[in-house]
């Protein structure tokens, strides 16, 4: 019963967080929209702690993936090319270490194969809308970060017996493609109003999820 009260607290103030930024965000209110944000962050951080993360090696990779989601996520503060990149690396290795994770699970073949190639050829025509507006650097970084969500996405699919696994990372590919129109496309507050609340309800599941595997 504790771990269930400390989980509905924490996504509580994940979300009400995750709210107040996208308001404080609208309103120009940056100061808030930052301390807002990470508040948020930090709420999902939190949560892997309390289900006891580091009592497992799933839990670990979690964990790592969570922290450089977290900083991520302050890095994205920022418009600045340098803090995207930054942003962009550090969401490449949290898949990464998210694949860690999913690869300590029992995995169904057939699943991964089917959530491979459909994945794959949704990625594909995500990389073909944003080409043109990519420039520099980004030709290469945003490429690499569709190649390790799709693997990403597609190992958390397999783990068909943890049904939270797979929706997460299903939202949390969703979400990203509110950040890239955003950064890249049409900066509108639109984008964070239907990408954060996907974003954040990934990191929450991934984080729960620690219990359901353990």
């Amino acid at each position: 019963m504790l771990v269930e009260f400390q989980t509905v607290i924490l996504s509580s103030i994940c979300l009400v967080a995750a709210t107040s930024y996208i308001v404080a965000s609208w309103v120009g209110r940056p100061s808030l929209a930052a301390l807002s944000k990470i508040a948020a962050s930090t709420s999902f951080l939190v949560l892997a702690l309390v289900n006891e993360a580091p009592e497992s090696v799933y839990g670990r990779f979690i964990l790592i993936a969570l922290v450089l989601c977290w900083f991520g996520d302050m890095f994205l503060l920022s418009r600045q090319s340098k803090f995207l990149l930054a942003g962009i690396a550090s969401f490449f290795f949290a898949h990464i270490a998210f694949v860690g994770a999913f690869s300590q699970l029992s995995l169904d073949a057939t699943f991964f194969v089917i959530a491979l190639i459909c994945i794959s050829a949704v990625a594909l025509l995500i990389l073909k809308w944003l080409w043109k507006y990519l420039r520099g650097p980004y030709k290469a970084a945003v490429p690499a970060y569709l190649l390790v969500m799709v693997i990403m996405a597609s190992l958390a699919i397999a783990a068909n017996s943890v049904a939270i696994i797979g929706i997460g990372a299903i939202l949390f590919a969703v979400s990203d493609v509110s950040v890239a129109r955003d950064r890249f496309v049409s900066h509108e507050i639109a984008n964070k109003a239907w990408g954060l609340p996907l974003y954040y309800i990934a990191q929450l599941l991934f984080a729960a999820s620690v219990i359901t595997v353990v």
